[in-house]
């Protein structure tokens, strides 16, 4: 009885044991206690979580085609080779497949993670390199200023990801470059306008692999398939260290860091706990009716309706977005009206006059924002003439046709008229 009553209760939040299930794979067990706060967060959030060696011989993902885990940490950086049947090829295809995949590492990366980087659309940079800033570094550096404090101005516009943090963040680590013509990679965090990225050790004769803004901390990537990848440069990042420390700029104030939210936030997101869009419904019908109709005809007013639901906090509520769109498609859009959110339920309503061109068409919606979810839905429909009892009778702009159809007719009565009555005088001869 008391499995039944959680299982209800699951059914009503929307939460599903199952897409929690997170394998997290360790460069070795002390990374366990050395990053306690950011695991013991995630068990108190729900996830079930799953520690192995990322070389373990043991290591297997998939079973019977079907993969175990619907989520993949990975603090393992320097790891050459993952061991079992992992490896990059499968990993690509956990992503390929919904899997959600969140991965730090550090200035001694290793091969693995680089050609996962590079699949995904990340660059790392060498190794040994790391991220340096000459002006905003805290006062605990070493002396080679690679201890940057982030501003959290550089943050990615949207709290979907982000969770909205304002505290500055600490970071240590390798520098990363993101393919700028990928539509799907997100910059989350970014470095300075003073920061580089370069070997700390070594004197600079040739120009940084990244420089400026350009220098990205933190990078994520959402799939066409909505899979979500997470890749921090720093395995630092989110240690208990720099969760509980204070950051001190030299000649500042010193503040808590706002590392261990920012890491929070980007997990829920990255493992689709925030920022995630669903349909509910869809309908159609000609406006006042209520039947969905299976064709429309050309010039009547029409009614399309998406109910959209957003996971906030475990539940499905109404979404409150006011800038989605509809299309209805011919090849090439013919409408494209933007939808009135009736709120409260997450009703998005659209109003239009179907088309004076008849065929067949989409009621199309392509809802693409940052931090969200992509929404794509398709629905066919047909648009037929006008029957021979529809047309309009009498239109006004053939009113000069119809004058001069009936002027013609005139003309001819008129004519035969004249022809008809008309009779030529005789012409006299000369004789008489």
């Amino acid at each position: 009885m008391r499995s039944l009553c959680l299982l209800s209760v699951l059914c009503l939040t929307g939460v599903s044991l199952a897409d929690k299930n997170v394998l997290v794979l360790l460069e070795n067990l002390t990374i366990k206690e050395t990053h306690s706060i950011y695991f013991k967060n995630m068990v108190d959030a729900g996830y079930d979580l799953t520690y192995k060696v990322a070389d373990d011989a043991t290591l297997n993902i998939k079973k019977y085609g079907e993969f175990l885990y619907d989520h993949l940490v990975i603090f393992s950086p320097t790891v050459e080779e993952f061991g079992g049947n992992l490896g990059v090829e499968t990993l690509t295809d956990f992503i390929d497949n919904g899997g959600n995949l969140l991965i730090a590492g550090n200035s001694n990366l290793g091969e693995a993670l680089r050609e996962i980087a590079s699949e995904v659309g990340f660059e790392a940079d060498e190794e040994g390199t790391a991220v340096i800033d000459h002006l905003n570094y805290d006062s605990k550096d070493d002396g080679k200023h690679t201890l940057v404090i982030a501003d959290p101005k550089n943050l990615i516009k949207s709290d979907k990801i982000t969770g909205g943090v304002t505290a500055p963040l600490l970071y240590r680590g390798v520098g990363l470059l993101v393919d700028q013509e990928n539509p799907l990679v997100l910059e989350i965090l970014t470095g300075s306008s003073t920061s580089y990225s370069h070997n700390p050790d070594l004197p600079i004769k040739e120009f940084p692999h990244a420089v400026g803004k350009q220098t990205v901390l933190i990078a994520g990537l959402q799939a066409r398939n909505n899979a979500r990848v997470v890749f921090a440069g720093s395995l630092e990042f989110f240690s208990d260290e720099f969760f509980t420390a204070k950051v001190s700029p030299v000649g500042g104030e010193s503040v808590d860091s706002g590392n261990r939210e920012l890491a929070m936030a980007v997990s829920d997101w990255c493992f689709k706990q925030s920022g995630v869009l669903r349909v509910e419904s869809i309908s159609h019908h000609r406006e006042g009716e209520e039947n969905t109709p299976n064709f429309y005809t050309i010039k009547e007013q029409a009614v399309y309706t998406i109910v959209v639901k957003e996971l906030v906090n475990g539940e499905w509520v109404a979404f409150d977005g006011t800038d989605m769109q509809m299309e209805f498609v011919r090849i090439d859009p013919f409408v494209r009206v933007t939808m009135e959110n009736k709120g409260g339920k997450g009703e998005m309503v659209a109003n239009f006059k179907v088309p004076d061109t008849y065929g067949v068409y989409q009621f199309k919606v392509n809802y693409h924002r940052v931090g969200l979810t992509r929404l794509y839905t398709t629905n066919q429909i047909s648009v037929i003439p006008l029957r021979h009892d529809q047309y309009e009778r009498f239109i006004s702009s053939a009113y000069p046709y119809y004058a001069s159809a009936f002027s013609m007719m005139a003309g001819v009565c008129v004519f035969s008229l004249v022809f008809l009555h008309y009779k030529e005088e005789e012409v006299k001869k000369k004789t008489e």
